[in-house]
């Protein structure tokens, strides 16, 4: 019984760890960091279309500003906004719900925000953790090398 345990040691560890990673999700308070969630125009944005997700979602007290940053060479439009070029505004969200921004750079020329609560301790806070690390991962920016 005794080489039995030994032999699936690393399995139990393992196990452990992972009920441990879950306690911490689910329990640990939000918070810390930025509140802001980047939507980035680059260069030439005004002429092309852009690859965003189809709705940002946003998390009131937690993630609840979306800053818009202009890298191109013109103006962008977005809904009622206009940003310079080379310019930045933050647009802060206080209300829960769904916002829709025409902004023609984008494909589909609207992007529509998702204000969602901060979720309660709970398997609400663990599956409001995993999301935001799928859309991470999902729309993580790639970069060719410099040579």
């Amino acid at each position: 019984m005794r080489a039995r345990l030994l032999r699936h040691w690393p399995l139990t560890v393992a196990a452990a760890m992972l009920a441990l990673l879950c306690a911490w999700s689910m329990l640990a308070p939000l918070g810390g960091g930025s509140h802001e969630v980047l939507l980035e125009f680059p260069p030439g944005a005004a002429h092309a279309s852009m690859t965003v997700p189809a709705e940002i979602r946003l998390t009131r007290g937690v993630r609840d500003v979306l800053l818009l940053r202009n890298r191109g060479r013109v103006p962008v439009v977005f809904g009622p906004l206009r940003i310079k070029a080379g310019g930045a505004l933050r647009l802060p969200f206080e209300e829960e719900g769904r916002h829709a921004f025409a902004c023609p750079p984008v494909a589909g020329g609207l992007v529509t925000v998702q204000v969602d609560a901060a979720p309660g301790p709970g398997w609400g806070r663990l599956r409001w953790r995993l999301r935001n690390l799928i859309h991470t991962l999902r729309y993580l920016p790639l970069h060719a090398p410099d040579t």
